[in-house]
């Protein structure tokens, strides 16, 4: 009995050994896989991308600056990924000596060309004929900038422009300034109807009628 406890110890102590053993080896294959995934054409980071180990659902994606980092095994292959890129592997070095690695990958865009097609809102010619002819061909910007600064647009703005309040209070100021000036005297004649060519004409006009004379009392 006791030969047989003792073969049985013996059989479980080897079995751990070997578990740590091969626990061990599994360990010293791990790395901590890193990198940044670029474009090939202009070296710019490649966001969201897909990082895969083939063969199996383990991965990550890239952030925003292209940039991953994952525990991966030596010997692993790794497929990348990205909408508009063409997908491509990195295999993982199985000499690696640490337990860290890091890698910048550059990933191919990938281009589809169409051929080219023209589209016409017109189903036969003589209607795109008709159409371009009586085409209304906005005005260019010298031209609206005349028509903005020709003089009957500007003398109509001008008059139905409103008075701003700089404005009002300059006026009332002149107003008030005028009735100080003129306080306790009569006010000098308008100077505008003084040099007045018409008002003069219609002064002699009167003159000459007589309507200034003294009338006589009768």
């Amino acid at each position: 009995m006791n030969k047989i406890f003792s073969l049985l110890i013996l059989f479980v102590f080897h079995l751990l050994v070997m578990g740590q053993e091969s626990k061990s080896d599994r360990d010293q294959d791990l790395i901590q896989f890193s990198g940044v995934a670029v474009t090939a054409d202009s070296l710019s980071p490649v966001p969201f991308a897909t990082v895969m180990i083939k063969n199996s659902n383990r991965g990550t994606t890239t952030d925003y600056y292209g940039y991953f980092s994952f525990v991966a095994k030596k010997g692993d292959t790794l497929e990348f990924s990205s909408l508009g890129f063409k997908k491509n592997e990195f295999y993982v070095p199985d000499t690696l000596t640490g337990n860290r690695y890091s890698l910048i990958h550059t990933m191919f865009r990938d281009t589809v060309n169409l051929e080219t097609v023209d589209i016409f809102p017109w189903p036969t010619p003589d209607q795109f004929k008709e159409a371009f002819l009586a085409l209304n061909i906005p005005d260019d910007d010298l031209e609206i900038a005349r028509k903005n600064l020709s003089p009957e647009l500007l003398q109509e703005r001008a008059e139905n422009m409103p008075m701003t309040a700089s404005m009002n209070f300059k006026w009332q100021m002149q107003q008030r300034s005028n009735q100080l000036y003129y306080a306790g005297q009569s006010r000098m004649n308008n100077l505008s109807n003084l040099l007045n060519p018409i008002a003069w004409a219609r002064f002699i006009e009167a003159w000459k009628r007589g309507d200034f004379k003294r009338k006589e009392n009768r």
